[in-house]
């Protein structure tokens, strides 16, 4: 059974278009280390009215999913997103956490 997680991200301003690129296609190393740690049907939405990023993940684990944060790999790939989008100190993007009130199979 998988976890589903979604959470909100955002760009910095006049980054849209940078952002769309880069992911486009993703990095196939990138893909591989997420599909590593669990990581299934994964999508990215923009709003383009506010740079709001909506992001939603199925996850095999919690803990599983927290690993890619030491994954060199996923290092590298959030210090070439960085210029474009809020983050942490250590790159990590800032991601708030939604919680689900509803759901339909």
């Amino acid at each position: 059974m998988s976890i589903r997680k979604a959470f909100l991200m955002r760009l910095k301003p006049g980054h849209q278009a940078e952002y769309e690129r880069r992911h486009n296609p993703v990095w196939p190393e990138m893909e591989v280390t997420l599909r590593a740690h669990g990581a299934r049907n994964y999508s990215i939405y923009l709003d383009p009215r506010t740079d709001h990023l909506f992001g939603y993940v199925e996850i095999e684990s919690e803990s599983r999913w927290e690993e890619i944060a030491a994954d060199p790999v996923c290092r590298r790939w959030w210090q070439h997103m960085q210029g474009l989008m809020e983050t942490d100190a250590d790159a990590r993007p800032v991601a708030i956490p939604l919680v689900e009130v509803f759901h339909l199979d």
